[in-house]
């Protein structure tokens, strides 16, 4: 929460300055694989609100007469698109889908914070420059939610619900239903047969907010 009036690709940048100044002395911030983080920030003032993505989370407009309107950087998916076959190509759980991961999350940091590659919350306060921003009038919007990439699967990984329906489902019975929805899913497809992915199961974390 801020009162900040600065924009939020400002708030970010110094967010991520004093997070790294943190750690100055006593971590290694040049090493490729220093912790990231996606980032979705929402702000209202009294007749808009204000948005900011930056990485592989995905926020969801539930827009008044209107079909849904979602925000997701795509950056880091199309890049990881290059990479994705052998790993997509092996059984999860096998030593050989471990191996296909691991060198997979080897060429796709070369593509992290960098120009023609994907941008996410690490060390460089510069990386808030490149996060998708924008404004909506505040009485269009019904409500927002925001989904990590884990709980978002449920539409854009397999396709079990349309963005309509994965609003409806929060509002009705909340994110503890939608992530439960996401498990039973990776649950029936263990080895990735049906929806080749990195991880068998992901990190999930969904919030819905009526405006």
């Amino acid at each position: 929460m801020t009162q900040s009036a600065d924009s939020l690709t400002t708030i970010l940048a110094a967010g991520i300055k004093a997070t790294a100044s943190m750690h100055d002395f006593c971590c290694d911030l040049s090493h490729p694989g220093s912790p990231s983080a996606t980032v979705v920030m929402l702000r209202r003032t009294a007749d808009t609100l204000n948005w900011l993505v930056l990485a592989d989370s995905v926020l969801v407009l539930d827009i008044l007469d209107a079909d849904p309107m979602v925000i997701c950087d795509e950056r880091e998916a199309l890049t990881g698109n290059r990479y994705r076959a052998p790993m997509n190509a092996a059984a999860g759980g096998t030593p050989e889908h471990l191996q296909a991961l691991s060198r997979y999350m080897e060429a796709t940091r070369a593509h992290r914070n960098v120009d023609g590659g994907f941008w996410v919350a690490a060390v460089d306060p510069l990386a808030a420059e490149q996060a998708l921003t924008g404004t909506v009038p505040v009485d269009r919007v019904r409500a927002v939610a925001v989904l990590s990439d884990g709980a978002s699967r449920l539409v854009d990984r397999f396709g079990l619900a349309t963005w309509r329906q994965a609003l409806d489902l929060l509002d009705e019975s909340g994110p503890e239903e939608l992530i439960l929805r996401v498990r039973e899913a990776e649950h029936s497809d263990p080895d990735g047969s049906r929806w080749p992915r990195g991880k068998t199961f992901d990190d999930a974390t969904a919030s819905y907010c009526r405006i």
